[in-house]
């Protein structure tokens, strides 16, 4: 059976959601990321980078969630998790999550996770950086009212774990960010999240 390491609440949220969407039959382990357990060795056995998500499979052990997704629409195809036969559109799908790991995740993880938290002229330079980014996929990257038009993919389960992150922290104004904060709460709504946000101990925001 695959095996999710996750942290709840954590960025593992946006693997955990493929997985419920596919109707993988999975299950997951919790590592506490506050208490150091992604330092542990046996963790570090698991992913020696020391973070989740990782996705043990019969075959080995996948981590970043953009390579799980990946994975998880080519091995579900019928589920039409991602445009799988396009080549081009298969690849804007890969683009757009490559863009949440590495421009709107680290943005916005430097704002409200650094330790300690930032203050001042640092945290107001963050907080700049972070809006930007999401006004970004405001403007131009989310084409409603999902990230590709008409047809939901994975990478709305993705972009949905910054945006909940963002609204958690006061910063998705529904007037500045209009779409975004409709496409959370559409996202939210989805029986696949229900379950993920129920496995997970948490609620909708």
């Amino acid at each position: 059976m695959l095996n999710l390491f996750i942290s709840p609440g954590a960025c593992a949220m946006a693997s955990h959601i493929a997985l419920e969407e596919a109707g993988a039959e999975h299950q997951t382990t919790v590592i506490d990321l506050r208490q150091g357990q992604q330092k542990t060795p046996e963790y570090l056995a698991v992913n020696p980078a020391g973070a989740t998500p990782a996705l043990q499979t019969d075959q080995g052990v996948i981590t970043q969630n953009a390579a799980i997704l990946a994975w998880v629409a080519q091995t579900w195809p019928e589920k039409k998790l991602a445009p799988v036969v396009d080549v081009f559109q298969f690849a804007r799908f890969n683009s757009f999550n490559g863009f949440l790991a590495s421009s709107l995740h680290p943005a916005l993880g430097r704002l409200l996770f650094s330790r300690p938290p930032l203050e001042g002229e640092a945290k107001d330079q963050a907080t700049d950086l972070a809006l930007a980014k999401l006004q970004l996929v405001e403007d131009h990257l989310l084409e409603g009212p999902w990230v590709f038009g008409s047809a939901y993919t994975l990478s709305d389960g993705y972009l949905s774990v910054f945006t909940r992150w963002a609204r958690q922290a006061g910063l998705l104004d529904s007037d500045r960010f209009p779409k975004l904060s409709a496409h959370l709460d559409a996202v939210q709504a989805r029986p696949a999240v229900v379950r993920m946000l129920a496995a997970e101990g948490l609620s909708p925001v």
